[in-house]
Order: C-alpha cells, then sequence, then structure tokens
C-alpha cells in the first residue's frame, strides 16, 4: 500500500518549511508511524553525505534524523549547488551531473522529473507517511510552468498542501491570501491548511485576522507556531546566519571568528561550538569586525576561488595572515584548508574560468581542482602534534567529505589519519599543519560535532589566554531538540485536522 502523503509549501523562501517538516516527521515517528521526508529539488550550499556516499540537502538530513532514519538520496534525489548567480553544479541521486546555467537547467525538466517521481514513489513504497518539502513560494507565475518542486510535485502525489506563512517579517495575510489567488484552481483544491509562523505576542489579539483569513480564503487555519528561540537544530539556509550574534557583541571568555565568505556552506559545522557555554561564535564579513579573536575558521565553501579573490578584494587576506604571524591560531575546513595553502589551481574550469590564484599562503600545500567529486563519511584518529589540538592526540573522530579539490603538501605533518572511509579501513593522511600546531587545515566537516576533539580545543584556547577552562566538550542531546520542536508544533496546530487531511484516522494521533 502506497504511503500517505502530505506537503509543505511556503509563500517564500525562510518561512519555516523545513523546520515544520521536521516537526511533522516527529510527531508522526512518535506517534508509531514509518514517515520520511522528501524534496524533489533542493538548492543548498549545506549538504550531507549518505551512507553510501551521496551528497543530499542538509535540510533532508536533518528531517531524516528527526524521523528516526538514514538519510538517503531518495529523499532529494536534485540538489543544486550554486556556483554564480546563473549556474549551479546539479547532483542527481547524490552524483554530480553537470553544472547548467538556469536555462538549460529547465530543458532536462521532462528527464529529472522521471527521476523525482522514481524517488518518490520508492519512498511511498518503504514508509507509511511521506512529508513533502517545497522550496521558495509555488505563486512564482515565471516559473510556475517549469517548476518541479511545487504544485507539480504535489499533483504528482496528489498530496494535500499546508501553506506557511511567516508573521514575523509582516504582510503573512496578504501573502498567504495573495498565493493561494496566484494558483491555478486545481492547485488551490490542493491546499488544505494554512499555517502562521514565527509568532511572537498575544494570540488573542491576533484572532480576529485568522477568523477573516479563513473567511478571505475558504481555507482553514491549521494553526499559528510560535517563534523558537534556540532551537538547536541545524539550519540549511544561510539566512539564518544573520540572526546570529552580532560581530560587535559582548565578549565571551573564548571568542571564535567564522570568516563569512559569500558562497559559505555547511556552517552547521560550528553551531556544536556555538552551544558551548560561554563561546561566542560569529560571523565575519569585514577587516573591522574581525578584532582579535582567540580562533579564525575559514569554512567551507562552493566556489574556493572565487571566495578566495573575496578575501584579497576586502582586505580580509591581509588581515587575517597579520593575525596569523601574530600568533592567532587557525583553522580551515574543506574550501577553507584550499584558501590556506600556497596556490589554487582550476585547469579544468570545475568552478572558475579556470587558471590559478595564490592562496593565503599559511601552509605548504597546492590544491589542483578535478572533474570527480570526493563525497565519503569517514572516521579519523588525531595524530600526535604540539598545537591546538596536542590534548586529543589518539582520539577516534568522525565526519564526512565534500570536495572536488586534490591537496598534495610538502614537507608538513597531517593533522589526521582517515582509518575508515566509506566503510573501508584505510590509512591515509587529512590535512596539514603548521610546526607549532596552531594552522590547521583539513578536508573533514563534522570536526567539531566530536565532543572529546571540541573540549580539548577550547581548553587549549583557554590556557593560551590564562583561563581556567570550564567543561566543555559536554554531549550534545541528539533528540531533545526534535522532541522539543515537536512538542511545540503539536501544541500549536489543530492535529485531529492535520490527521484527517493527511488521511490518517482521527485516533491514530496522540
Amino acid at each position: 500500500m502506497k504511503a500517505k502523503t502530505i506537503m509543505v509549501q511556503g509563500t517564500a523562501s525562510s518561512v519555516g518549511k523545513s523546520i515544520l517538516v521536521a516537526a511533522l516527521c516527529r510527531i508522526l515517528r512518535q506517534d508509531g508511524y514509518r514517515v520520511a521526508p522528501f524534496k524533489a529539488q533542493n538548492m543548498a550550499l549545506n549538504s550531507y553525505v549518505t551512507a553510501d556516499g551521496g551528497e543530499i540537502g542538509r535540510a533532508q538530513a536533518v528531517q531524516a534524523e528527526a524521523a528516526g532514519i538514514a538519510p538517503t538520496v531518495d529523499m532529494n534525489p536534485i540538489l543544486l549547488k550554486p556556483e554564480a548567480d546563473t549556474r549551479s553544479q546539479v547532483i542527481l541521486l547524490g552524483r554530480p551531473y553537470a553544472t547548467l546555467a538556469a536555462g538549460e537547467y529547465y530543458r532536462h525538466r521532462t528527464a529529472f522529473l522521471d527521476i523525482v517521481q522514481e524517488s518518490l514513489e520508492r519512498l511511498r513504497a518503504t514508509y507509511e507517511v511521506v512529508v513533502i518539502e517545497g522550496a521558495g513560494s509555488p505563486a512564482e507565475i515565471n516559473l510556475k510552468k517549469d517548476e518541479i518542486v511545487n504544485m507539480h510535485v504535489a499533483k504528482m502525489a496528489a498530496s494535500p498542501v499546508l501553506l506557511v506563512g511567516d508573521i514575523d517579517r509582516g504582510g503573512v495575510f496578504a501573502a498567504l491570501v495573495g498565493t493561494l489567488t496566484l494558483l491555478d484552481p486545481d492547485e488551490r483544491a490542493l491546499v488544505r491548511g494554512l499555517v502562521i509562523n514565527k509568532f511572537r505576542g498575544d494570540l488573542s489579539l491576533l484572532q480576529p485576522g485568522l477568523a477573516l483569513l479563513e473567511e478571505r480564503s475558504g481555507v482553514p487555519v491549521l494553526g499559528v507556531i510560535p517563534y523558537l528561540h534556540a532551537l538547536k537544530v541545524a539550519e540549511e539556509d544561510s539566512v539564518y546566519l544573520e540572526q546570529r550574534p552580532s560581530a560587535l557583541d559582548p565578549p565571551h571568555l573564548i571568542d571564535i571568528a567564522v570568516i563569512h565568505l559569500p558562497h559559505i556552506s555547511n556552517f552547521d559545522d560550528f553551531d556544536p561550538l556555538g552551544q558551548e557555554e560561554e563561546v561566542k561564535v560569529r560571523y565575519v564579513r569585514r577587516v573591522a569586525d574581525l578584532r582579535q579573536p582567540d580562533l579564525i575558521i575559514i569554512p567551507g565553501t562552493k566556489t574556493t576561488i572565487a571566495d578566495m579573490l573575496h578575501l584579497r578584494q576586502t582586505g580580509l587576506a591581509d588581515r587575517i595572515i597579520a593575525l596569523a604571524q601574530g600568533g592567532t591560531p587557525i583553522i580551515g575546513i574543506c574550501g577553507g584548508y584550499q584558501m590556506l595553502g600556497q596556490t589554487i589551481q582550476d585547469p579544468l574550469g570545475v568552478e572558475s574560468q579556470g587558471g590559478i590564484v595564490a592562496g593565503l599562503d599559511l601552509l605548504p600545500v597546492n590544491t589542483i581542482f578535478q572533474d570527480k567529486k570526493l563525497t565519503h563519511q569517514v572516521k579519523a584518529t588525531v595524530n600526535p602534534q604540539p598545537g591546538l589540538l596536542e590534548r586529543a592526540i589518539g582520539d577516534e573522530i568522525e565526519g564526512y567529505e565534500i570536495h572536488m579539490g586534490r591537496t598534495s603538501t610538502v614537507e608538513t605533518r597531517p593533522p589526521f589519519t582517515v582509518i575508515w572511509r566509506a566503510g573501508t579501513s584505510v590509512s591515509v593522511p587529512d590535512g596539514a599543519l603548521d610546526p607549532e600546531g596552531h594552522i590547521i587545515g583539513t578536508y573533514m566537516h563534522g570536526l567539531f560535532h566530536n565532543a572529546k576533539l571540541r573540549a580539548s580545543l577550547l581548553q587549549k584556547l583557554a590556557e593560551r589566554k590564562g583561563l581556567d577552562h570550564l567543561q566543555w566538550g559536554k554531549s550534545i542531546p541528539q533528540e531533545e531538540p526534535y522532541d522539543r520542536l515537536a512538542a511545540v508544533v503539536r501544541e500549536s496546530l489543530n492535529m485531529p485536522l492535520l490527521y484527517r487531511i493527511c488521511g490518517l484516522r482521527d485516533d491514530d494521533h496522540v
């Protein structure tokens, strides 16, 4: 029997679709259902590597975790990773397919729709409920004819739709009614409930507006979800970074500056650091805001060469080099590791127009881009070394790799040795280290999700300042944020109506 479906669409990007899908996945799991998330096409620089080495959007990995299942490429069969304003790398079923401009992408629509349908059918044959996420808005009238992620998917699955609006940004009633007005009649008929998200204030003051909204739209309001603070669920959209602590906020014991690259990716790498007591993680765009941090992190990026040139143009490169020469520790991850080296070459034009650019020259390494992407889950050990990681020597850590560059080292020790990659025992050096152990480059994402390594790093930073360290490195509960999210959403929504919309029995829900 095919799984039931429910689809979450939004009046715009960043209205909370991904988080609501995660919440529904957890609620349905709590209520005894085998449930899976699905998003036909995701445009994101934050991605995740599945157990079989496939690359999918980070949001679908989070939603799968909320559902209590392992993520698979069928949950996000098409991933678009922007390389410029008008072109993206297209990942099909977890593997790179091509880099396409927008016009070229739409010419592949029929073939891509077949892939979407096949993935959705596999999920529906495996699970009891599939929670589908849309993208952006279904009312983009210039794109509706060719889109393969909103109403085309809803009609493909004959799925009821919940339409979500963000009241925090203002104009939510106009956004909801306007979206419905721009839908075709058969599309409007699929919208079975409206949800208002990110509400702050007295709900009683909103009630007259809700009644009028139902009257004008003819669609019931399923509920109003409050603004959720400090949720501790990984976010995918870079809009989230704009809500992070300001570069000018009061200092904590440990001050970590992450360089906010124009094409920053996998920024959830740093969430565990920001959740530690007395540690501030701030995202820095300007030289003036960098100041004198205890640690600089250069994160991953989809366009290493363009972002390296950005560091030069803004003066951030010179300031980072000066701070490094003055003893400030620096960690570069993936693209950030490549930038720490001497040169970055792209002879095949993988992510640029080709050519070679100079890196920061803080590590004796050189990177050449190749046309094959490496995507693996990995385990590694911390090698004997002085410096930032000396308290973690011998520790085993877990992470994942997503990169197309191959980096060669010259007379430098690797900070890590990969001992397991994609299910196979190996012994492969990873990364590079300066002689003092204060500048570290690695291809491993997820480094700071390892509690022991995170604690040893923070303790070392504290020692450098002459501070007594706190009890850093506490295990971050994996289930609690999802349970908290589910509890708030369950309380906020009309659950009997939701179950009827899904085609499930009223008495199935708790």
